[in-house]
């Protein structure tokens, strides 16, 4: 097995220093920086274009990146009007997005961050860090350790384990767009979910409360169907929770996608109760990626594992808050193979 690799992936405009670690195994090999816990660069032997969307600088990850292979937190995904209650106390976080919700725990959240690497081998790489009390408004400090692991049968595990000092919503999650063909965009892919309800979505992206069935409708991806769909003449542009549970689970096979191109699939498993499915329809990133590659519309995918989005304000959905003396420990597998 090949010893990881560690180098100089520059410095943030505060002078902290980040790197960047090379680790193999399964059939794949991942790039992974410091800052943000993101996943540069992913690998698959015998398929040539990378499978997730990245850059080549620390620049760029910071002026243009769309959470480009990163981890959001303390909570990834909206919360409606920053606001919630916990134990009889109001909150209210940055509102980050547009002005008027929160978004993958604010403009500093733990996606702009650099985390500290706290075990590297030559398959596996776990970074930490400290979400500290009161940043964006949240309450309580929470320590979160991201462990990326590459396995036999090209499973790259992702697991994340997050405890606090006070009660506050913890949902962390992977944000890699994959693309499984290197085509300019990825709605050449078909997908299959194990998901019978989805979450609608009101004007803000949040979600109504609202579990509606998938069936009869262009969330209904129960059996493999493309990606581009269309509902009243229109090109579903996806951004919506796919709901497989009602609380955390043992890790199960709840997705898989295919490219129609180059034959590369990627299985989903996760304990997770829900996946937030993120087409990609508002991608325009100014400058090249890797390959030098450009970036538009749809040309990558993300498959979001997470608790549901807003879960903290809405009766019905899976449980958002962590306490002192949990731990929240949140996995999932994105395996891939190549027929």
């Amino acid at each position: 097995m090949t010893k990881p690799e560690i180098e100089s992936f520059g410095q943030t405009p505060e002078g902290e220093a980040v790197q960047r670690v090379t680790i193999s195994g399964g059939g794949l090999t991942a790039k992974v920086i410091t800052w943000g816990a993101v996943i540069q660069d992913l690998r698959l032997e015998g398929h040539q274009p990378p499978l997730v969307l990245g850059f080549d600088t620390l620049e760029d990850y910071l002026k243009y990146s769309p959470f480009f292979g990163a981890t959001p937190g303390r909570c990834a995904n909206r919360i409606a009007a920053g606001r919630f209650t916990i134990d009889g106390r109001d909150y209210q976080l940055e509102l980050n997005e547009r002005g008027v919700t929160h978004l993958h725990g604010g403009s500093d959240g733990l996606a702009r961050q650099v985390w500290t690497i706290a075990d590297l081998k030559a398959d596996s790489v776990t970074l930490k860090t400290v979400d500290p009390d009161g940043r964006a408004g949240y309450p309580g400090n929470v320590s979160v350790t991201a462990t990326y692991s590459l396995l036999p049968g090209g499973v790259l595990s992702v697991v994340y384990e997050s405890t606090t000092d006070a009660p506050t919503p913890v949902n962390v999650c992977q944000h890699s767009y994959f693309n499984l063909d290197g085509a300019a965009d990825a709605l050449g892919h078909d997908m299959m979910l194990a998901a019978d309800h989805y979450l609608p979505v009101d004007d803000l992206l949040i979600p109504t409360g609202e579990i509606r069935p998938v069936a009869g409708t262009a969330f209904d991806f129960r059996v493999m169907a493309p990606m581009k769909r269309f509902e009243a003449g229109r090109q579903v542009a996806y951004d919506h929770n796919f709901c497989f549970s009602g609380e955390r689970m043992a890790k199960r096979s709840v997705g898989l996608v295919r490219s129609q191109q180059s034959g590369v699939v990627l299985e989903l498993r996760t304990t997770e109760p829900g996946v937030q499915v993120y087409t990609g329809a508002k991608l325009t990133v100014p400058v090249p990626g890797l390959d030098g590659r450009r970036y538009g519309a749809f040309a990558g995918f993300c498959l979001e594992t997470q608790v549901w989005p807003d879960a903290i304000n809405q009766s019905g959905f899976p449980e958002a808050v962590l306490r002192p003396g949990e731990t929240m420990r949140q996995e999932t597998d994105y395996v891939f193979s190549k027929s």
